[in-house]
C-alpha cells in the first residue's frame, strides 16, 4: 500500500514537472555585442525574469550583426539584439523574412580612440584603425566618422578587424592597432587608461540602429506569443537596468571584466542618456543606415524604413499598459 502511494506520488510529480516544462516556451536569443546597450538579456536572468514570462529562454553571443544574422537565416536564432547594418544588408539580398520590432539605441555613440600622440582626426592618416569586424557597428561608425571630418577611410587609414569590442580594447591596450572604434563602456576604459577621444561619437550621435531588436516574420507568424513575452520580458529588464546601478555594475564585471567602478559609473551614465525607454525603433535611424548602404549598393535607395519595421508588439505593451505599469516614460 505504501509502495502503491508512492508510485502515485511519483506519477504525479512527474505529470505536474511535465507541465511546468511544457509551460516554459524554448526561445534562443543572439547578442552581437557584450555592451550596456545590449545588456537587457543580462538582467531578465539575473533577476530570474524568465519564468515570470514563461520562457526558457538562452543567450547565445556571436560578433558583429552580419554573422547573427547568417546565423538566423540558418535558423539558428529566433530573436537578436543586433546592429542594423547586418539585418538591412540580408533585407536587400532578398531575405525580406528579417524584420525590426524595436530598438534599445537608434544613434551611435561609438568614438574612435587614439594613442597619446594622436590627438586629431588628421593624425589618424596612415594609422591602423581596430574595428570588431567589417560590417558590424563599430566599422560602420569608423566609416561615418572619418568621412564627417573630412577624411576618406579607405585611403587614409587601415581598418583592421580585430573580432569584436573585448578583443579591440586589448589590440589597442597592447599597441597591436594605434587607434580604435570602441563603444561604452569600452571608450571610457580606454579614456581612463590615458587614450584620446580622437572622433567623439558622443557629439556627432549619428543616426543609427545601434542595437535592435530581430526577428523573422515567420516566426512572428508562427509564434507571435512567445516573441510578444520575450518584447515584454525586455520591457522589464529595462526598468531593472534603470534603477539598480548596483546590480548593474555587478553584471558588467562578471561579463565584460568591468571592475573599475568610476569607468563603470562614467560609462553607464552617458550611455543612459541615449537609450530609449520605451524600446521604440526609429525610422529615421533605418533610412540613415539605407542612405550610407546605398553609397555602394543601389537597392538600398529602393526600400523605406517602413518596409523593416513591424510595430506590433511595442503598439501591444502601450495599449496594455506596459509601460505605465513599470513606470517608464
Amino acid at each position: 500500500m505504501h509502495f502503491l502511494n508512492h508510485l502515485c506520488l511519483s506519477a504525479a510529480l512527474c505529470i505536474g514537472t511535465t507541465k511546468s516544462s511544457l509551460a516554459a516556451e524554448k526561445l534562443v536569443g543572439l547578442q552581437s555585442a557584450p555592451s550596456i546597450a545590449m545588456a537587457l538579456p543580462w538582467f531578465a536572468e539575473e533577476a530570474r525574469l524568465h519564468p515570470k514570462y514563461d520562457l526558457d529562454f538562452q543567450l547565445v553571443y556571436i560578433a558583429s550583426s552580419g554573422i547573427v544574422t547568417a546565423a538566423m537565416s540558418g535558423g539558428n536564432g529566433s530573436v537578436a539584439l543586433v546592429g542594423g547594418e547586418g539585418p538591412i544588408r540580408a533585407f536587400l539580398s532578398g531575405n525580406t523574412d528579417f524584420v525590426f520590432i524595436g530598438s534599445v539605441k537608434n544613434v551611435l555613440t561609438h568614438s574612435i580612440m587614439g594613442k597619446p600622440d594622436i590627438k586629431r582626426p588628421e593624425d589618424l592618416k596612415g594609422k591602423r584603425i581596430g574595428v570588431g569586424r567589417i560590417g558590424g557597428n563599430s566599422h560602420y561608425f569608423a566609416l561615418y566618422g572619418m568621412r564627417q571630418k573630412g577624411l576618406d577611410p579607405l585611403r587614409d587609414a587601415n581598418l583592421i578587424q580585430t573580432g569584436g569590442a573585448p578583443e579591440t580594447f586589448l589590440a589597442l591596450s597592447s599597441g597591436a592597432v594605434d587607434a580604435a572604434s570602441m563603444t561604452t563602456p569600452q571608450d571610457t576604459r580606454a579614456a581612463f587608461t590615458g587614450f584620446n577621444y580622437v572622433i567623439d561619437g558622443r557629439e556627432i550621435k549619428p543616426p543609427y540602429v545601434a542595437t535592435g531588436f530581430v526577428t523573422l516574420r515567420s516566426v512572428i507568424a508562427k509564434r507571435p506569443k512567445v516573441i510578444s513575452q520575450f518584447m515584454h520580458m525586455m520591457a522589464e529588464s529595462y526598468k531593472i537596468m534603470l534603477t539598480d546601478r548596483d546590480l548593474a555594475f555587478r553584471l558588467m564585471a562578471k561579463k565584460i571584466g568591468l571592475t573599475d567602478r568610476k569607468v563603470f559609473d562614467a560609462a553607464y551614465t552617458q550611455e543612459l542618456k541615449v537609450l530609449e525607454p520605451k524600446l521604440d525603433i526609429k525610422a529615421g535611424a533605418i533610412q540613415a543606415t539605407l542612405d550610407e548602404i546605398a553609397r555602394t549598393d543601389p537597392r538600398a535607395s529602393k526600400v523605406s524604413p517602413q518596409q523593416l519595421i513591424d510595430r506590433r508588439f511595442l503598439e501591444e505593451m502601450e495599449k496594455d499598459r506596459t509601460f505605465d505599469r513599470l513606470g517608464i516614460k
